[in-house]
């Protein structure tokens, strides 16, 4: 069995992308531990969670079933509820670290530009020791320096992460039915993809789905997402200890793999 940890942020993480992984791992005999920047539980995007928020016609947007479900039972687990602060995570008690993502800027910045999990990060890479990275999460990957090279821990290894077609499509779609909130759906001005790719050692480091991938329409139209019986729609992309994924239509995939990837 391994040790995990998740740091989330105090409100807006998405809980698909949270809640399956958790699921995936204690399934497969694992065990998770939560971080929030002050050591009390934290909070989903909640218009993922309930459709509140959204317009009838715009409820596909949020979590499907299984992921709702998941996250119900994740919020009732010891771990959730005593999570521990940032700043008292350490590498050397872990086994691997997970970063799940989320959208809504309100809560996901202070995550995605905390010093504090940087530097975890950093020790966690520089240890060797697994990383899983969703969405954009690994927008917080890439924003760690290793200090030996003064470049991103990410640089020189492939990854994926939210891609700006992912991206495009939601923000197109926001702007509909969340008229009054058009940002909703993009946490910064410059994509995901651009900032990520920024931080590689080349452009082509950055994987997204080729065109002549048999599965490329139900893997790039937005609609499809895996389940535990249906890998087809999902992208996930493996470099070494290094394991990341697009959006929560990978997730149970990804889930997967990486506690494949701790017991290793």
């Amino acid at each position: 069995m391994a040790l995990v940890s998740m740091p989330l942020p105090r409100q807006d993480f998405d809980p698909t992308e949270s809640a399956v992984s958790w699921l995936m791992l204690t399934q497969a005999g694992h065990r998770v531990e939560f971080a929030t920047p002050e050591g009390r539980p934290g909070a989903a995007d909640e218009i993922m969670v309930t459709g509140r928020g959204l317009p009838v016609a715009g409820r596909f947007l949020r979590a499907n079933r299984p992921a709702r479900e998941a996250y119900q039972a994740m919020e009732m687990s010891v771990e959730f509820q005593n999570p521990k602060r940032w700043n008292d995570l350490s590498a050397a008690d872990y086994d691997g670290l997970l970063l799940p993502g989320g959208h809504r800027a309100r809560g996901m910045r202070e995550y995605l530009e905390s010093p504090q999990l940087m530097n975890v990060v950093r020790d966690f890479f520089a240890a060797g020791k697994p990383v899983a990275a969703v969405c954009h999460g690994v927008l917080l990957a890439a924003r760690t320096i290793d200090p030996a090279t003064g470049r991103s821990v990410l640089y020189g290894r492939k990854t994926t992460a939210l891609t700006w077609s992912f991206e495009r499509k939601a923000a197109m779609i926001g702007r509909v039915v969340r008229f009054w909130d058009p940002s909703y759906y993009r946490t910064y001005a410059e994509p995901v993809q651009r900032e990520v790719t920024r931080a590689l050692a080349s452009p082509s480091d950055f994987l997204d789905i080729p065109a002549d991938s048999p599965n490329y329409r139900v893997q790039t139209d937005g609609l499809h997402r895996d389940s535990p019986d249906d890998s087809a729609p999902a992208f996930v992309c493996r470099d070494g200890n290094y394991l990341s994924a697009r959006w929560p239509g990978d997730i149970f995939t990804f889930g997967r793999m990486f506690a494949e990837m701790l017991k290793e």
